[in-house]
């Protein structure tokens, strides 16, 4: 398995892997972190396409072949297990040959075709609850994985909308979705996004990130996911709501402070 109960799962890299630089300053950083922090079990992140933007005018990302390529290279250079999103069935088995973990978004998470496709791989499967879910329904999206055979399942909570640009983490969502027997990953900046509350695309509240984390931690979630970017104010999807990659050790030692304290 690739989940480590002994240790705290984090989920880290950029929204969008944009280019080689940023993909290898991200990696740099959580090589360091690795060293300093052996209490972390980290799996890289980054979306090839960013599918569901607000607008037409958004930014997508590298696409498939140039993303995969990224990913490739981080996991050779730097030995790091590596995740990304698959939006379609037609994706899934190109994604698996490089990936580690196949990602279900959020607003996929009831694409039957896709959650079968991607249990079939073999390959680690983290869905993520749809902001339009309520804790308990998550048990038939695992419930779906497993019928397809899923060898390991790790599911998200990103926070609950209820309209008007916002999204709210319900605490009792760890207690309720661990009853489905999969590691519960909590989504720390998406869950601090303000969807299209930014002019055509999402805006976000960082600030918040680090005390939703904690309080998430304490609620008995596994890991963090937590997006991260040398240089958030340029980034070209979700800025405003990613953590600037020297803020991220003291978050995480904050964080591990608390997931240590739950664990005894």
């Amino acid at each position: 398995m690739l989940f480590d109960p002994k240790k705290l799962l984090l989920i880290a890299g950029p929204c969008s892997l944009e280019n080689e630089r940023v993909c290898r300053t991200v990696a740099e950083a959580l090589v360091h972190l690795r060293r300093t922090r052996p209490e972390l079990n980290i799996v890289f992140k980054g979306s090839f396409d960013k599918a569901n933007r607000t607008s037409l005018a958004g930014e997508r990302g590298t696409g498939l072949e140039a993303g995969l390529a990224l990913l490739t290279m981080v996991k050779r250079d730097y030995g790091f297990p590596v995740l990304t999103d698959v939006h379609e069935t037609a994706q899934v088995v190109a994604v698996a040959a490089v990936c580690d973990v196949l990602q279900i978004p959020a607003f996929l998470c009831r694409q039957t075709d896709l959650l079968l496709a991607a249990a079939a791989t073999g390959r680690v499967v983290n869905v993520k609850k749809g902001p339009f879910l309520s804790p308990p329904e998550m048990v038939h999206v695992t419930g779906k994985l497993r019928e397809g055979k899923a060898r390991e399942i790790w599911q998200t909570e990103r926070g609950t909308t209820f309209g008007y640009n916002n999204l709210v983490v319900d605490m009792r969502s760890f207690a309720i979705m661990r009853e489905n027997g999969c590691p519960t990953i909590f989504d720390a900046t998406h869950s601090v996004q303000l969807p299209g509350a930014g002019g055509g695309k999402s805006g976000g509240q960082r600030e918040f990130v680090p005390p939703l984390s904690r309080a998430a931690l304490a609620a008995g979630a596994d890991g963090l996911f937590i997006e991260t970017h040398p240089d958030p104010a340029h980034a070209i999807s979700d800025g405003p709501n990613m953590i600037p990659l020297p803020e991220l050790p003291a978050l995480l030692g904050s964080c591990l402070a608390v997931w240590k304290s739950v664990r005894g």
